[in-house]
């Protein structure tokens, strides 16, 4: 049996620094320094630590883009109940809980990711509940608006949350995306609702800046 590592925290800390993300200087995260050593750990040490891909471990451009919208929009949450799907480092829920959100859940599956979120909430001073299971295609009653960001990398995981999608924005409540052109990215039923060349980094990107909108889907 392959042994966990028992204090994620602990393992959190040792391999980040707390740091700002490029497009929203005014949130700090716990970001691996060292990307390419943490990434490209073989897949027997992966399985070995008990530690699924870090994700968590680094801003994406879809997540800082919406941040920054969020942020610079804060009607858009202002007063409201809001999740965060998929959340990862928990960048878009500390963005909407500084925008004046009446209270803000984020959401991941993976354990390492939980223990990411509520070091960052502490770092930035802000309250966050987290819900740790896979809730795709819960009808999410209890928020107001829903926001997620850099999900569409596979099939066929991204059609089906798309169709959740669909059907949570039928509700009337918004949907909002940030996606810096992922391969699986809903292409029609979609509103722009902003721009933003990311900085980003070449270990993890195809470039220095990402090229990444701000989605609203549409029933």
């Amino acid at each position: 049996m392959n042994a966990p590592i028992l204090d994620r925290a602990a393992f959190i800390r040792e391999n980040t620094q707390l740091l700002p993300s490029p497009l929203v200087p005014e949130i700090g995260l716990h970001l691996a320094t060292e990307a390419v050593a943490l990434w490209q750990m073989t897949e027997e040490a992966l399985a070995e630590a008990g530690l699924p891909p870090p994700y968590w471990a680094f801003a994406w451009a879809g997540g800082q883009a919406l941040a920054r919208y969020v942020l610079d929009n804060p009607e858009t949450v202002a007063g409201k109940r809001v999740i965060d799907f998929a959340a990862g480092s928990g960048l878009v829920a500390i963005a909407a809980a500084r925008a004046g959100a009446s209270s803000v859940t984020a959401n991941d599956i993976d354990p390492f990711s939980h223990h990411a979120m509520r070091m960052n909430a502490e770092a930035n001073s802000i309250a966050m509940d987290i819900v740790e299971d896979d809730i795709v295609g819960d009808p999410l009653t209890a928020y107001d608006v829903i926001l997620a960001a850099d999900i569409c990398y596979e099939q066929p995981l991204s059609g089906q949350v798309e169709a959740w999608f669909r059907t949570l924005a039928a509700s009337g409540r918004p949907v909002l995306m940030g996606d810096p052109g992922r391969n699986f990215r809903p292409s029609e039923r979609m509103e722009k609702l902003a721009h933003y060349a990311v900085p980003t980094t070449r270990e993890l990107e195809d470039n220095d800046v990402r090229s990444t909108d701000v989605w609203r889907i549409l029933p």
